[in-house]
Order: C-alpha cells, then structure tokens, then sequence
C-alpha cells in the first residue's frame, strides 16, 4: 500500500526586507526527496480555492507554499477584505513580490527533502508574477496561467496598475509553460501572440497551449468562468512539465 500522507498548514516565511509573511503550505510526508512549488495566488486573493490548489501539488509530489502577498496590507483580514485593500493600492509592488518569491524559494529549499529545484505557477496577477519570478528568482520552471499585462499596459481605472515585462524577456532564466483562454481580454490572444513572438526573439524555451470556448480563470472551479475541457488539458499540461523540470 503506498504511502500518500499531505501535511497542509498555515506557516510564517521571511519574504521582503527579511518580514515575516503568512503563508499556506502543503507537503508529501513520504520522505522521498522532491521539487518544490511556489504557488501565486490571483488577484482575488490568498483564499480557500488558492489553498486547494496548493494541496493539488503536494498531491502530485511536490512540496508546495503559497505566499499571502496581501500580508502587509490587511494581516488577518478575509481574502476579499484583503484583495480590496490591496486593489485600492493598484496591486502588490514588484519589488516587494520578487522578494517574497524569493523568500519562498528559500524556505522550499531548505526542507530536509528538498531535491532544489524550485517551480512557480501563478494565475491571473499571479500568472505576470510567475513571469517574473522566472526573471528574478532562481527557478527552474515559471507556469503563466493567463497572466494578465506581461505585455501591454492597463488601461486607465483597471485596478492593477504596474508595467509590462516586455523588456525584461530577455532576462528570462526558467522554462516557461503558457496557459491561456482564446476568450480572454487581459491578455488578448493577440497579447498572448506578443508575448510569444518576444519569447521566440529572444531564444527562450517555451510552450503555450491556448484553449478555445475559455475565458480568463477557466482554471477557478468556482467561478462561472471555469471550463472544464480546458482545465482538465492544463493540469495534464503542468504535470508533465513539471516533470521534466523539477524531477530529480
């Protein structure tokens, strides 16, 4: 009978300027050693449907952390509290992302079975911020699920407000696994055919699926917006990517 153990608890990292942050964290207890998993959450927030998500991976055999970045801005509050908090502020800072992800590669790092190397998935907010983790943070693999402004600005009044990475592509260091919905309008499939294009100019290693009858968070099983066909196709996605690059 095989083992299949999760511990899932609510933990502190030191994130940014050496804080201390909430974060959810899952974890196989069969002691073989593994990858580990950086978990993004959307815009909406560090909620219930993000914490299932970061069980999924311990379930698949990774050890998994979803940082709260909407720490600082409402520590304790619900996640729609916190994520209208956050909001009103036009989002989390990049600076203080990139320090949070790298807070949380370190702590997946130093967990006795740890094999290190470090993935990153995020959706929404969080699938720009996969992006960026793959050009900041020290990862081996970043999942973009339909992350909104890599390219292309916000328009005015849209409550996340931060710049385009399209210039920083180039410095991008992780595979990259792109899931997007042909419905969506942040990004656009013409966004998406941007981002692309970049990715091809600059000699990075790839690969998008794009899903028709799918809008943005097709992936959120609790929202009108979930598609079942396209969720289930990602998952394989991600699976098997996460193979080839945490494996070992």
């Amino acid at each position: 009978m095989q083992y299949d153990a999760v511990l899932a608890e609510t933990i502190g990292i030191r994130g940014h300027g050496d804080d201390e942050i909430e974060a959810y964290t899952a974890r196989p207890m069969d002691g073989a050693s593994r990858g580990g998993m950086i978990v993004i959450h959307h815009m909406p927030g560090y909620d219930a449907a993000t914490k299932e998500i970061t069980r999924r991976f311990a379930t698949m055999g990774y050890h998994a952390v979803c940082p709260n970045l909407y720490t600082r801005e409402a520590p304790g509050a619900d996640p729609d509290d916190a994520a209208a908090t956050a909001r009103a502020q036009g989002g989390v800072p990049d600076e203080r992302f990139v320090g949070d992800a790298a807070g949380a590669a370190r702590w997946l790092r130093s967990l006795p079975t740890s094999n290190g190397k470090v993935g990153a998935i995020g959706f929404c907010s969080g699938g720009r911020q996969a992006v960026l983790t793959g050009i900041a943070v020290d990862v081996q693999a970043a999942i973009d699920c339909y992350g909104a402004f890599v390219v292309g600005t916000p328009p005015e009044g849209f409550p996340l407000q931060v710049q385009p990475l399209a210039d920083r592509i180039g410095e991008l260091d992780a595979p990259l696994l792109g899931l997007f919905g042909n419905e969506d309008s942040y990004p656009s499939p013409d966004q998406v055919d941007e981002l692309e294009k970049l990715l091809q100019e600059n000699g990075k290693p790839y690969e998008f699926h794009r899903y028709d009858d799918a809008g943005h968070a097709f992936f959120s099983v609790d929202r009108p917006a979930y598609r079942v066909a396209a969720a289930v196709d990602g998952w394989e996605r991600i699976r098997e990517f996460l193979a080839r690059h945490l494996a070992g």
